[in-house]
């Protein structure tokens, strides 16, 4: 007699705005929350729930959030750097950290570009 044991997806939380495109690689596969708008008491009211946290810059990952994960595994950053994670908290926790610095590498080297051609087009007028 086989039995049949159901395996609920791990539940990520999204709590500020993300690529669609991103959130669609992660929906076959996990239990996708975006729930933005969420203030730091609301967050650590449901973040017992999740497995893993996806935020970028405006979400604060503090000591205290993190005290109230008990099933997190993974908070990811959106972006470059980590500094609104306590990446010391979550290793206490044993929670990863992770980050994506080359997500928006294409925008910065574009924005660099158009920068430079403004002061081009200054300096040009300056003369």
């Amino acid at each position: 007699m086989a039995i049949l044991m159901h395996t609920a997806k791990p539940k990520i939380l999204i709590p500020e705005k993300v690529s669609q495109d991103g959130l669609a690689l992660l929906k076959d596969q996990f239990d996708v929350d975006e729930r933005k708008g969420l203030g730091p008491e609301e967050l650590k009211k449901i973040i017992g729930d999740y497995d893993a946290l996806i935020v970028r810059s405006e979400t604060k990952v503090t000591a205290d959030l993190l005290g109230a994960a008990k099933k997190m595994k993974v908070v990811a950053r959106a972006g470059v750097g980590v500094d609104n994670v306590d990446v010391q908290s979550a290793t206490s926790h044993g929670i990863i950290v992770v980050n994506s610095p080359s997500g928006n590498i294409n925008a910065a080297a574009e924005h660099t570009i158009a920068c430079e051609r403004t002061l081009q087009c200054f300096l040009y007028l300056l003369t």
